[in-house]
């Protein structure tokens, strides 16, 4: 039997990673050797859940053609957010709450693609159908992927599953749900010690859109006036990377956790297809966007059909 490896996206969030470590506890349990790997490190948010619950941070791989020929994705199917050597690998199965795009495979797989708000919901249905119990540890990185997916139910990516998902998760984690929840998110907030390459790194992932290469960043605050005192530092980053990695354009999206709301800063071209998306006037590169918490929902299918058409 040859090892498998199963990972989340580049630049991984909570469920990135507490997708991993929880599918390949399962598979671990049903007797596959598979282990866990991340394709960048850990967030603050997601080194918090992890310390809480005493579960070591996966090892970060580059490329993983050298080691193994069988991989899982979680969290992901799109080749440009996965690891670099994902073409010359097999894809044995894909558990993913994301659009399907840019994804092929030489050979039949395991697909399973629901519309929640988070993997790991769907990754607990996997170990009921299995009638595998969820250890303690592995339901708190759980829990703690579904209230970083969701915002702690506050996304419009929430279903209804995601929360009855999670507050089962949180009895066999031993936690108050609402307590837990807000100190973990906060815990991801801390940006004034993070350089501006950093902030634009910490949640990014890029899209084709039509014949564009789109880069669409997200951090999370409770101080939205606070990232942008650095605007003109993150413009010229922001710049940088388009040039650097051939990106159209560049997307930060800031979001404040506690209003529920956002602001976007765009760099590059093509903004009238941002102003076009938003139905917004971009002022000095930035524009309000009242209730939008969501990447997956209220960004990126808006900036798609906008440069589709």
């Amino acid at each position: 039997m040859s090892k498998i490896l199963v990972f989340g996206h580049q630049n991984p969030d909570t469920d990135a990673i507490g997708a991993a470590l929880a599918y390949a506890n399962l598979q671990q349990t049903l007797g596959k050797e598979i282990e866990a790997v991340a394709l960048g490190t850990p967030s603050e948010e997601t080194q918090y859940a992890l310390d809480y619950f005493e579960i070591s941070a996966p090892r970060v791989v580059s490329e993983a053609k050298t080691e193994v020929s069988d991989v899982v994705l979680v969290d992901h199917n799109e080749f440009q957010q996965s690891i670099s050597d994902i073409a010359d690998l097999n894809i044995l199965a894909v558990i993913d709450h994301h659009r399907i795009a840019n994804f092929e495979t030489a050979n039949p797989l395991y697909y399973r693609a629901e519309p929640v708000g988070c993997t790991s919901t769907i990754i607990l249905k996997l170990y009921k159908e299995a009638q595998i119990e969820v250890p303690r540890a592995i339901a708190g990185m759980m829990l703690s992927a579904i209230v970083s997916d969701t915002l702690l139910f506050k996304s419009p990516t929430c279903t209804a599953e995601d929360v009855t998902a999670a507050k089962e998760l949180a009895q066999i984690a031993q936690v108050d749900l609402e307590e837990y929840g807000l100190a973990m998110l906060k815990a991801g907030t801390n940006l004034s010690d993070k350089s501006v390459e950093t902030l634009l790194d910490l949640d990014a992932k890029s899209f084709t859109m039509g014949e564009k290469t789109v880069r669409v960043a997200q951090v999370n605050t409770v101080d939205i006036k606070e990232v942008f005192a650095r605007q003109a530092e993150l413009e010229a980053a922001m710049a940088s990377e388009n040039q650097t990695n051939q990106y159209d354009l560049f997307v930060l999206i800031v979001t404040d956790i506690l209003a529920s709301d956002s602001s976007l800063l765009a760099v590059g071209s093509d903004l009238d297809k941002v102003e076009k998306a938003f139905e917004t006037t971009l002022e000095n590169n930035r524009a309000f966007l009242p209730g939008v918490v969501s990447r997956k929902k209220q960004v990126v299918p808006q900036l798609t059909e906008s440069f589709n058409n």
